[in-house]
């Protein structure tokens, strides 16, 4: 790859003019890249090998990360991403974000503060995006987080609430991927959990945060589509309706859930 060339990264369903340029990557500047820059830089100190570098600005004004190896899944998921180990080894990936962050604390800063969150103190940053899209294999195995546009001051309880959604997944059969229309859910989310090492408290309050995460979710989502952009697209594209059946097929599937996970 020549040292000037640009090379549009797709993936992303909100972010827009990211490219990679040689071993970097360049993306638009938002309101809340500073505090995300400062993120970053506390989980290189902290030796948080998972996570992108902030290398600086370029001289158009775009951010300058370091580029990531390996292998991002796209729609539909392949194999690899959706085999129990890939779901350990997210779960692993997550506890250790979040136990290389805890010592960052919680830093004033122009987070992104329109999305959905748990009610209750705050504990670390979250990552608060944890998608298949968002998460870089190699060897099959998960081994970075990238994008951190959403992170924020929110509790270890959400972010593994939020990656449960898109890993297990809570969703009904008609909005997952193919590979996983028939998968058992309960187990994958036990699973998920004992790979984290979610304390056995916290397990009894997994299905009550998914319940209030889905429909603050929804009216987040809802009043960002409102402006336009990427989350209008992701809007029109369904996915209220896709909540909405999440929604419903978390309280047919209660019992089973919880009787699985504690």
């Amino acid at each position: 790859m020549a040292v000037d060339s640009e090379v549009p990264l797709s993936g992303g369903d909100v972010t827009e003019g990211v490219v990679r340029v040689g071993n970097t990557v360049r993306r638009p500047l938002r309101a809340h890249s500073a505090a995300v820059h400062g993120l970053l830089r506390h989980l290189e100190m902290a030796g948080f090998d998972g996570a992108p570098r902030v290398l600086g600005v370029d001289d158009r004004g775009r951010e300058i990360l370091s580029w990531v190896p390996g292998d991002v899944p796209h729609r539909p998921l392949p194999g690899y991403a959706v085999s129990e180990d890939a779901l350990r080894g997210v779960g692993v990936l997550l506890r250790r974000y979040h136990d290389a962050v805890a010592s960052y604390g919680l830093p004033e800063g122009d987070w992104d503060r329109e999305a959905s969150n748990l009610d209750g103190p705050p504990e670390l940053i979250g990552h608060c995006d944890v998608t298949p899209e968002n998460v870089v294999f190699r060897g099959g195995a998960p081994a970075a987080l990238i994008d951190f546009d959403l992170a924020r001051p929110t509790t270890r309880l959400y972010d593994v609430v939020t990656a449960l959604r898109h890993w297990a997944p809570i969703a009904d059969p008609a909005d997952r991927d193919a590979l996983l229309y028939g998968a058992d859910v309960a187990r994958r989310v036990r699973i998920f959990c004992d790979a984290y090492g979610l304390e056995r408290e916290l397990r009894r309050e997994v299905l009550p945060a998914a319940r209030v995460r889905f429909e603050r979710s929804y009216e987040a989502m809802r009043a960002r589509a409102a402006k336009g952009g990427g989350w209008a697209r992701i809007w029109q594209g369904g996915a209220g309706p896709r909540i909405r059946r999440a929604q419903d097929w978390l309280e047919r599937h209660w019992d089973e859930l919880d009787a699985r996970l504690c």
